[in-house]
């Protein structure tokens, strides 16, 4: 009996092309123009060394060694172009450079807009300035005093230490990733919903059918939940073959956790749909509507469509974040790609696991006191 009505569900749902488009063309669909819009993003996001413009009236070798010095290597701060005032304010004009310096006694900084750039040419014009006249005060009180203070300058204390948040290399594009493989997930929820549909007598021919079956309900519920489920997890393997190995989405060393978090968001996602399938009272449109108001919002409260909704939710409404499903889904891919497989990511697992046995009872206990006076 479970292998005939296992077959018979896979059958029906794999034909059902309108299904199959929404739960698997358009997020690889979508997952494309992510790629093509967001493909150069991480490389816009690093530092470009700023193109400036010097124009030496008078001698002044100090600073001249400074900027010099900020020039050079890969990671240099500065593309340095020594010219006269003339051309100077002629590559400002064109765009070439993004400010120039008039160096004499008081190097002064000439820009035309205000912007990024600008402000770290001013910062590192005014750091000079205040270290040389800072410099000039104490010199001029002590003249011994000179190779102490070149040998401060040349060694400076920092007295803040920069520690990576995870060992992974920070991708931004990823977590645009993330959130769509969290929305994919739970458009399980739509397998789940079909599954009510097909055993509740008054929405179909083939529900009448099953109901009039001497089958227990619970079996026919999970036997018929496990083809969806199934039908589920396939399309997530396409899609996550289709990130890595056609938009070479790099999941580094996650990859693992990343399986089992799709897995157990996919039981969370046909659960869901099976719930809100046997709960909700109408027709089939009615019930798919509900399914997608609740998905829609879901997804809007745990950040997916407005990034600052996520923190919003999590600092002044913080058990509205703990009972929505979507979030903890989305969450377990935020601290898993942030900070390992740690206790929040688990915390979140727990979370779908509970939520995930709590769609499946309340579906069952609906669903088996269901009664049809005519059929």
């Amino acid at each position: 009996m479970f292998r005939h009505i296992f077959i018979y569900r896979l059958k029906m749902l794999f034909k059902n092309k309108s299904l199959i488009f929404w739960t698997m063309i358009f997020p690889i669909a979508l997952a494309t123009f992510f790629s093509l819009a967001f493909g150069n993003l991480n490389e816009q996001g690093r530092f470009q060394a700023i193109d400036v413009a010097v124009v030496e009236t008078l001698p002044n070798p100090s600073f001249m060694d400074v900027i010099n010095d900020l020039s050079r290597g890969e990671d240099r701060l500065f593309n340095l172009e020594i010219t006269d005032e003339r051309n100077a304010n002629q590559l400002l004009a064109d765009g070439e450079v993004q400010g120039y310096i008039l160096v004499d006694e008081n190097p002064k900084l000439i820009v035309n807009e205000s912007g990024m750039r600008q402000s770290i040419l001013k910062i590192f014009l005014d750091q000079y300035i205040q270290t040389s006249s800072a410099i000039n005060n104490i010199v001029s009180e002590n003249p011994d005093s000179v190779s102490q203070i070149s040998a401060e300058i040349m060694n400076r204390v920092s007295f803040t230490e920069e520690e990576p948040i995870s060992d992974e290399k920070i991708d931004i594009v990823l977590t645009f990733f993330y959130s769509l493989i969290a929305m994919t997930t739970f458009y399980g929820g739509f397998f789940g919903l079909e599954t009510i549909v097909h055993i509740q007598g008054n929405l179909s021919a083939n529900a009448v059918r099953q109901n009039i079956s001497p089958v227990h309900k619970l079996k026919l519920f999970m036997y018929s939940f496990f083809a969806a489920l199934l039908v589920q997890l396939i399309e997530m393997g396409v899609f996550l073959s289709y990130l890595a190995f056609v938009l070479g989405v790099d999941f580094s060393s996650n990859f693992n956790y990343i399986l089992l978090t799709v897995i157990l968001g996919s039981i969370t996602g046909v659960s869901l749909g099976s719930f809100m399938g046997a709960l909700s009272r109408g027709n089939i449109d009615i019930k798919y509507g509900y399914l997608i108001v609740f998905t829609m919002l879901g997804s809007f409260l745990s950040g997916m469509m407005v990034v600052n909704m996520k923190y919003i939710v999590t600092t002044r409404f913080p058990l509205l974040a703990w009972i929505n499903p979507i979030n903890l889904l989305a969450d377990a891919f935020y601290s898993l790609y942030y900070f390992g497989p740690t206790l929040r990511y688990v915390q979140n697992i727990i979370g779908l696991l509970i939520f995930s046995t709590i769609f499946c009872t309340g579906t069952y206990l609906v669903i088996r006191r269901q009664k049809y006076a005519s059929i």
